[in-house]
């Protein structure tokens, strides 16, 4: 998806001035007569609502007229549906009963934010992903400001506690995507491909995932789509770079939907105006569109189909480092495509059923030059192809306990050529796992399961074992700690030349408490990961590296101290080291700092029906290679500390009978220096500063939505 439709999914969740007529009010309480405060208050099938006071007490008016069905919903506490008349104007007395699998159950949390609309423990929920300031509606970036991730804006990828982009894999409804980013031009990163409004639920697994998952020494980052829009819609869009349009169809039985979209994103304009450090020669341009399709095949099944299709074309010139007075070119043409098809049922006796099958083509064709200078360009392309299958039974044990057990295939082809010469394999990949939440308690509970998988081209079998245990002190807090081991073949581009490369492998050893209730969550953690048989490039590729990271950190968020106001608060310590690729000893690598922090911070102004944003980001210095430095200096120097600022305010309107918006979104708007790095010629006497292609970006978009409007949302997540 462009940034267009990521700004989209932010706008339309701004709210609208209510034209009012019946008015509803009320008082909810427990079953001691206790008053509830912070009640979500909603009419069924519309946005009229509110949230009840410190006294239980709530008022709201609606337009909507006759027998309507009110909801009443707190977490904790089992949902409640009231058959109402919005013109009886009687005062309405709701009692809630408490849920007992809602609190008081544990959950596995160590290692794992969830962001989801319904899960309990939520930490983040796709609207804030969205309206995070300096994040520009990309997941990824959102997640940085949670503690473990690193602020490396110079490269693709999730790089997490002391892991590489590569060690973060993404998976869709558990069906693994093998390029969820855009592809990079050289110290350019690509975005996130997807909009996080495609799912209901994210988990960020910063270490210590589910046996369910592998391939991912570091990191999962977890999404499963949407069943059904609450409604049919549409939507169009401009903004300064580019156009959209979208459809969702929702079938009048509600039981089937199918959406499409399109976009158009060309940068080149923009970079007429806003002059970039290298200037674009090709592009840049995105075309891209998706489609997708549920069907409700039961009570209890669920059939979905998503694909996506991007196609790219980019290019800079810079001067040449390596040679004075000359041009590099640098040409990129992208074509990805992406499908996944999945299906769930429940098939008996607390048995369910899930099946799942993808593929993925990603190609690159690049060319780089020395312009007017011999030998002239290098032409390279890159060929990725994964197919997947997936089958997964699962079991509930009682009323809490489950077992899950079940088998993944890929078939992958990686094709590279460079000019004339090419390197190609293929790898058949199988495995197997098996996997038990165990509820000793209500209050206790033991996660124990296993993962096996064989590679053919590595000729190689693993076994992983995962453990994770949860203890809740109470309603709101818990202890959690985690061990396993995780496996991941080695990158592409090495198993290409060496074809004797064997698994890298990650322990994991976590320890967390986390504390969440309503309005306020607290989590601390604290983990160590030892790295063994890293990829070695020197003398000659093998598998001889290691390494370790360890570190604290740190999460807090408010959205009750000050009034229509929502701000977090994360700070990561890591301390890591390794010796992999060319590297001469252990040391600490270029993408990771020591200290890490971000302030995110949210404020709606009702009256002016605006929502402001500002995220505040923070690193320390990244090491950095100098080829002048002696070998026992190797990556001793440091780059300046990392500062951020980025803004964010939308507005909205009504056009007729659209939900119109007005966005301005600002990255570093202080005009922060940042230095990434550096680039050194091969005699050592020049080097480049590694700096982002324009020091900060400027957006405003206006946005059209025909068919709904989400204002219960904002008041609901404030």
């Amino acid at each position: 998806m462009s940034n267009i439709s990521r700004y989209l999914c932010l706008l339309i969740f701004t709210p609208l001035f209510s034209l009012a007529q019946n008015k509803i009010s009320g008082k909810v309480t427990d079953s001691k007569k206790h008053p509830l405060p912070g009640v979500n208050i909603a009419l069924k099938g519309s946005y009229d609502g509110a949230t009840t006071a410190a006294d239980g007490s709530f008022s709201f008016t609606t337009t909507a007229t006759g027998d309507q069905l009110l909801s009443a919903s707190l977490t904790g506490y089992q949902t409640l549906e009231l058959k109402i008349n919005t013109a009886a104007g009687e005062q309405l007395n709701i009692v809630l009963k408490s849920a007992v699998n809602a609190l008081r159950v544990v959950t596995i949390s160590a290692g794992s934010f969830e962001a989801s609309d319904d899960k309990k423990g939520t930490v983040l929920k796709p609207l804030d992903i969205v309206t995070t300031a300096g994040a520009g509606a990309d997941i990824a970036n959102a997640i940085k400001t949670l503690p473990g991730a690193q602020q490396t804006n110079d490269r693709e990828g999730l790089f997490v506690r002391g892991g590489t982009g590569y060690e973060t894999q993404t998976l869709i409804d558990g069906m693994l995507v093998r390029n969820p980013f855009y592809s990079s031009l050289p110290d350019i990163p690509g975005r996130g491909r997807f909009s996080p409004f495609l799912f209901k639920g994210t988990t960020f697994s910063s270490g210590g995932y589910s046996a369910q998952y592998g391939q991912g020494l570091s990191s999962a980052l977890i999404l499963e789509s949407i069943d059904l829009p609450e409604r049919s819609s549409s939507t169009v869009g401009v903004s300064v770079i580019g156009v959209n349009a979208g459809l969702d169809n929702l079938s009048k039985d509600k039981k089937t939907s199918y959406g499409i979209e399109a976009d158009y994103t060309n940068l080149a304009p923009y970079f007429n105006i806003i002059k970039p450090k290298n200037a674009p020669n090709l592009g840049p341009e995105i075309i891209g569109t998706s489609v997708n399709f549920r069907r409700k095949t039961s009570r209890t099944g669920m059939l979905k189909f998503y694909g996506y299709g991007n196609w790219t074309k980019m290019g800079f010139n810079s001067n040449s480092l390596e040679y004075p007075g000359y041009t590099e070119s640098f040409k990129l043409h992208n074509n990805n495509v992406y499908t996944n098809l999945t299906y769930r049922e429940n098939i008996g006796r607390d048995w369910h059923l899930y099946i799942g099958t993808s593929f993925s083509s990603n190609t690159d064709n690049i060319d780089a030059d020395t312009l007017q200078k011999n030998p002239g360009p290098s032409l390279i392309k890159v060929q990725s192809n994964l197919s997947q299958g997936r089958v997964m039974f699962y079991k509930n044990l009682g009323r809490f306990s489950v077992l899950r057990f079940g088998g993944e295939y890929q078939y992958a082809e990686e094709r590279s050529a460079f000019n004339r010469n090419k390197a190609n394999f293929t790898d058949n990949y199988t495995a197997a796992f098996a996997e038990g939440d165990i509820y000793f308690t209500p209050s206790f509970v033991g996660r124990v399961g296993g993962r096996a998988e064989y590679s053919s081209v590595l000729g190689e079998m693993n076994f992983a074992p995962r453990v994770s245990l949860a203890y809740k002190v109470n309603n709101f807090s818990q202890f959690s700690v985690a061990y396993g081991d995780y496996y991941q073949k080695p990158e592409p581009q090495y198993i290409r030349f060496d074809r004797n490369l064997g698994y890298m492998k990650a322990t994991h050893y976590i320890l967390s408490y986390q504390r969440v209730a309503t309005d306020y969550t607290f989590r601390t953690e604290v983990f160590y990961k030892k790295y063994a048989d890293l990829v070695k490039t020197v003398p000659m590729y093998n598998n001889n590296g290691s390494g370790y990271a360890q570190g604290v950190e740190l999460f807090w968020r408010d959205r009750k101290t000050f009034k229509n106001v929502d701000y977090w608060i994360s700070y990561s310590y890591l301390d890591t080291k390794r010796d992999y690729l060319n590297y001469p000893f252990r040391v600490q690598p270029d993408f990771a700092a020591n200290h890490t922090a971000s302030i995110v911070y949210k404020h709606f102004l009702p009256k002016l029906s605006t929502n402001l944003g500002l995220t505040y980001s923070f690193a320390t210095g990244r090491p950095y290679y100098n080829p002048n430095q002696p070998t026992d200096k190797f990556m001793s120097d440091r780059t300046m500390t990392y500062n951020s600022v980025g803004v964010s305010a939308s507005y909205l309107t009504n056009i007729r009978k659209a939900f119109t918006i007005f966005v301005l979104s600002v990255s570093n708007v202080l005009g922060n220096k940042q230095v990434f790095g550096y680039h050194y010629s091969s005699d050592g006497l020049r080097r480049d500063e590694v700096v982002p292609n324009v020091p900060r970006f400027i957006y405003l978009g206006m946005f059209m939505n025909f068919g709904i409007d989400r204002r219960q949302d904002v008041i609901n997540n404030l």
